[in-house]
């Protein structure tokens, strides 16, 4: 079952600073994703996404904690790429790999990492999530993106109810 997205409700991000990942397999796919998650991202209000362009999903981790690493402050880190089953394992272990490492960096380094590595058992339901429609994954990626920025902002606000310490004794 498909389910439709609609950014009519969408947080404002005013200034989030994104960074896009993006795996070249099956690039004419994700391509539409990433198109459809700026133009949202951008309609929220957050800055134009930094996009970096990875050799496939395996790498998508790495690249995350190479970018968090380097000093700039992101507010999200978005991925997209697409794990076609073949005949063999391979695409169990690259699957696994990728989302277990995304994992890790995203709780490691404390930046939320928006995970949109599709894995489909045919190019059918690639195209089925990847359509100029409600139902891209893009628009996902982007909802969920301004959700947890804004979400991570009014926690970390000075309107935020702090949580006190009571002395002992």
């Amino acid at each position: 079952m498909q389910h439709s997205y609609s950014g009519t409700s969408l947080p404002q991000i005013s200034g989030a600073t994104i960074a896009i990942l993006q795996s070249k397999w099956h690039r004419e796919h994700t391509d539409r994703m990433v198109t459809k998650c700026v133009e949202l991202l951008k309609s929220a209000g957050a800055a134009e996404p930094e996009i970096h362009i990875l050799p496939g999903s395996i790498e998508l981790p790495l690249a995350a904690r190479r970018l968090v690493r380097r000093g700039k402050k992101y507010d999200a880190i978005i991925v997209f790429g697409a794990i076609v089953k073949g005949d063999t394992f391979h695409f169990e272990m690259v699957m696994n790999m990728c989302a277990q490492g995304l994992n890790q960096v995203m709780l490691e380094e404390d930046v939320p990492i928006i995970n949109e590595v599709l894995p489909v058992t045919n190019i059918d339901q690639l195209i089925a999530r990847t359509g100029d429609n409600e139902h891209n994954k893009g628009l996902e990626a982007a909802i969920a993106a301004a959700e947890v920025i804004s979400w991570r902002r009014s926690i970390s606000s000075d309107h935020a109810p702090k949580i006190g310490v009571r002395p002992l004794g």
